[in-house]
């Protein structure tokens, strides 16, 4: 399996630069990738181009030869950073959950979510504890590539750990592909294998 970005450039509509030119990435299923570059660099935006989140760019994204479909469950799933942002606040948890999948109560303990909580709303829960949800929710069967963009921020040492060792687990039993974007060269060099460097990929300063 294949996720490919081809000739990717963008800028936002209030810039006069681009943040990112000319980027071609080649990803596959076979291996685990870490992706690396400096705070402000582009990194997320361009993994919200590369799982459909931004559609307004120049280039090609395609996931086995075909582009990523626009309006129906996008199989290039992204954990964000910041799970509270891309949550309804007006929704409690199950409803959260819901929108993505009906999760297995197996899936629910593995990643230690009480049941209690999924009554509660977006507000009432810790942003570690959001974050589980946030994992499951991307983490849809339909799934086939998933992008996690410092997913373990949110989380305490010994439930980064607890995480990513299920999520690694899952991508395994599922030949997912998966893409770890983190500032932590220790769990980099730890879990994947290979590295891509957004500045050898990025033609903005050359």
């Amino acid at each position: 399996m294949e996720l490919i970005g081809s000739n990717i450039s963008f800028k936002y509509p209030s810039a006069k630069k681009y943040i990112l030119k000319d980027i071609d990435i080649y990803l596959d299923n076979k291996k685990i990738t870490g992706f690396v570059g400096d705070s402000g660099s582009g990194k997320s935006t361009l993994c919200k181009i590369l799982s459909g989140y931004i559609q307004r760019y120049d280039g090609r994204v395609t996931l086995n030869g075909e582009e990523l479909p626009k309006k129906e469950f996008c199989p290039v799933q992204l954990i964000y950073q910041h799970p509270e942002k891309v949550m309804n606040p007006k929704w409690k948890m199950n409803d959260v959950l819901g929108e993505s999948w009906e999760v297995p109560d197996e899936l629910l303990e593995e990643f230690g979510i009480q049941k209690s909580w999924l009554t509660r709303f977006p507000q009432e829960l810790s942003g570690g504890e959001l974050q589980r949800f946030s994992v499951l929710r991307a983490i849809n069967p339909k799934t086939k590539f998933l992008i996690a963009d410092e997913m373990t921020t949110m989380l305490d040492a010994i439930t980064q750990v607890q995480i990513i060792d299920s999520v690694l687990k899952i991508v395994k039993e599922r030949n997912m592909g998966f893409l770890l974007v983190s500032h932590d060269m220790d769990l980099v060099n730890t879990i994947c294998d290979d590295v891509i460097y957004l500045k050898d990929i990025n033609n903005i300063d050359k």
